[in-house]
C-alpha cells in the first residue's frame, strides 16, 4: 500500500465537496460509491512532459485518470493533450477548479452503474494503473518478415 499523497488527498476532498453540493441528488450518482483516489504516484507521461502524479479519481458519477504535472506547465483550460503512458496514448483535458487549481483528466467510466460496489470500482482502478504502468514493449527497428508474420517481433531469424 502506498502512502497517501497530499495533492491527491486535496483532490479527493474537493470532489467530496462537489459530491455534497452540486452533485447531491442527481440521478446519475451511484449510491454505493464514494469519492476516493487510487494509486497516485510519480510518473513520466512520455518524453515531452515533466514528471508528475498519475492516479485515478473515483466518484459516484465517474472514474477518471488524473494527471497532476509537477511545475508550471499547466495548459489552458479545455486544452487537450495526448500523453504516452506505458504503451497507451491517452487524451487528457485540462481543467481548472477554483478551489483545487489545475489538473488534467482522462475519462475512463461514466456513469458508474456498471460497478456493483466500491470494491469493484477500486479493483478496476488498480488494474487499469497496473496495465498503464507496465514498461513499454520494445519493438526492434528492423524485425524480420517471418517474425512479423508469425507474431515474433525480434530481429532474430529462425
Amino acid at each position: 500500500m502506498t502512502e497517501p499523497n497530499p495533492r491527491a488527498e486535496a483532490l479527493a476532498r474537493r470532489f467530496r465537496e462537489i459530491a455534497d453540493t452540486r452533485m447531491r441528488g442527481l440521478p446519475l450518482l451511484h449510491p454505493a460509491l464514494d469519492v476516493e483516489v487510487v494509486g497516485f504516484a510519480w510518473q513520466h507521461v512520455g518524453p515531452q512532459a515533466n514528471p508528475g502524479l498519475l492516479g485515478i479519481l473515483i466518484t459516484p458519477w465517474c472514474m477518471n485518470l488524473i494527471w497532476l504535472p509537477d511545475g508550471n506547465d499547466a495548459p489552458a483550460e479545455g486544452e487537450v493533450r495526448e500523453y504516452l503512458i506505458g504503451d497507451e496514448r491517452m487524451d487528457f483535458i485540462s481543467v481548472h477548479d477554483d478551489v483545487f487549481g489545475a489538473y488534467q483528466s482522462c475519462s475512463l467510466f461514466s456513469p458508474m452503474f456498471d460497478f456493483a460496489d466500491a470494491n469493484g470500482a477500486r479493483k478496476t482502478a488498480v488494474h487499469v494503473l497496473s496495465v498503464l504502468r507496465r514498461p513499454p514493449v520494445e519493438v526492434p527497428a528492423n524485425p524480420s518478415r517471418r517474425g512479423l508474420l508469425f507474431g515474433r517481433l525480434t530481429g532474430d531469424r529462425p
